[in-house]
């Protein structure tokens, strides 16, 4: 970069950190993704709680190697902004400048941040849903006789919650809102964000009665344990014909 009365300063080694910083937050992300999908195979398949655990303490582990990628991106792009701004007489050290700014990030470090990690909380809400299936699922003579009288009743108001608002057929890859909380066939209501932003227009949340004015694909996670019910409530019904 050029400027008229100073030296010449590249950023080219910057960008090229930045964008190896930014491939390791997706590996991570995808480790979490990994970690995730296991602890509910654990619960699923009825295995230790403390293997379980063990999956927690991985979780948080990501998070904090998420933490502190994030915070060198930050002081990576801090150090550019900043430079770009004051445009010194001298060339400074970059490497240096950077380390001092994350040095300062990471000197901020609190353990509550791992537990504010938005994958460790998806994680813990999915945990906690799938132990509550679990729990349904391996004490059946804990349901009262009376559930069983009302047992079609029953299976019919569950298949509502695996019917896409959009498409009304079952769902195959359900993601969740985190705004409001509904549920979508992933490939229908990414469409329908597309097909609006193509219009200059939000897209609403289809669900009816939802005042959520604005679905964003930010917004949205899988639900891997809707999507598990939904595969074995279909497995169930099959074995059962």
């Amino acid at each position: 970069m050029r400027m008229p009365g100073h030296p010449v300063i590249s950023f080219s080694g910057l960008d090229t950190c930045l964008s190896s910083l930014k491939q390791c937050q997706s590996y991570i992300i995808t480790g979490m993704d990994i970690t995730t999908n296991v602890a509910l195979d654990l619960v699923q398949n009825h295995n230790d709680m403390e293997e379980v655990n063990e999956m927690e303490n991985v979780m948080l582990e990501c998070a904090a190697m998420s933490r502190e990628v994030n915070h060198y991106v930050k002081a990576v792009e801090e150090t550019v902004n900043q430079i770009k701004k004051e445009k010194p007489e001298m060339i400074p050290d970059l490497k240096l400048v950077v380390e001092e700014k994350f040095k300062a990030l990471e000197s901020l470090n609190n353990d509550h941040d791992l537990q504010r990690n938005e994958k460790f909380v998806l994680f813990k809400d999915q945990l906690r849903k799938m132990k509550a299936q679990f729990s349904v699922q391996s004490d059946p003579e804990q349901i009262p006789d009376l559930e069983q009288v009302d047992e079609d009743i029953a299976v019919t108001q569950s298949q509502i919650n695996f019917i896409c608002p959009i498409t009304q057929e079952e769902m195959r890859k359900p993601v969740k809102n985190k705004i409001c909380g509904h549920t979508y066939e992933k490939d229908a209501i990414l469409e329908l964000i597309r097909t609006k932003e193509q219009r200059k227009k939000k897209a609403c949340c289809p669900t009816v009665g939802c005042n959520n004015r604005q679905v964003k694909k930010s917004d949205l996670v899988p639900d891997e344990v809707l999507k598990r019910t939904i595969d074995s409530q279909s497995k169930h019904s099959q074995s059962t014909q």
